[in-house]
């Protein structure tokens, strides 16, 4: 309220002096808002966390199966275990999660390869089922675009899509 009293009267001691005051100020405003405006938030993946059953199994699946590199992870307490994904970020395995909890497909994770042919290779030497969309075991869905793509679950439970997409850098 003072400000506001300040302001009222001053143009009364010396109008050129509160004017200039008034036009300082509507300029600073637009160059803050400016600024903002110049400068948009930016979000980038950090990581994406899976809380699973039984840490060792989803670890050895994520390592061995999907292949992530393994990276070290803070808390050393046994109940994590952090992969990286490149540029994308990190991926989390945290323990701790209920047994045979019921997962819908339409919740996955998606990761893109060169080959889904020598993925599929993968799949089949650790005796990995996968299907297409609609369920089909060892078909791939083949999208309008002509991306194929096939889904399968980890020991959770969570569902997974690999898909030959190559668009995505």
């Amino acid at each position: 309220m003072r400000f506001i009293f300040v302001l009222y009267v001053t143009p009364m001691k010396n109008p050129i002096r509160f004017f200039l005051l008034i036009v300082l100020c509507a300029l600073s405003s637009n160059v803050r808002s400016q600024s903002r405006a110049e400068t948009p938030v930016r979000l980038t993946l950090n990581h994406i966390a899976i809380y699973v059953h039984e840490l060792k199994s989803a670890t050895a699946f994520y390592e061995n199966i999907l292949m992530l590199p393994k990276i070290e992870e803070p808390f050393k307490d046994g109940k994590h275990t952090w992969f990286t994904l490149g540029k994308a970020g990190h991926l989390h395995l945290i323990q701790g999660a209920e047994a045979d909890v019921k997962r819908d497909k339409n919740d996955h994770l998606c990761f893109s390869v060169n080959s889904i042919e020598d993925f599929i290779d993968n799949l089949n030497r650790h005796h990995i089922e996968y299907t297409n969309w609609p369920g089909t075991a060892k078909a791939p869905t083949v999208r309008v675009d002509g991306v194929k793509q096939i889904y399968f679950q980890d020991p959770d439970g969570h569902w997974i899509e690999v898909n030959n997409d190559t668009s995505v850098k």
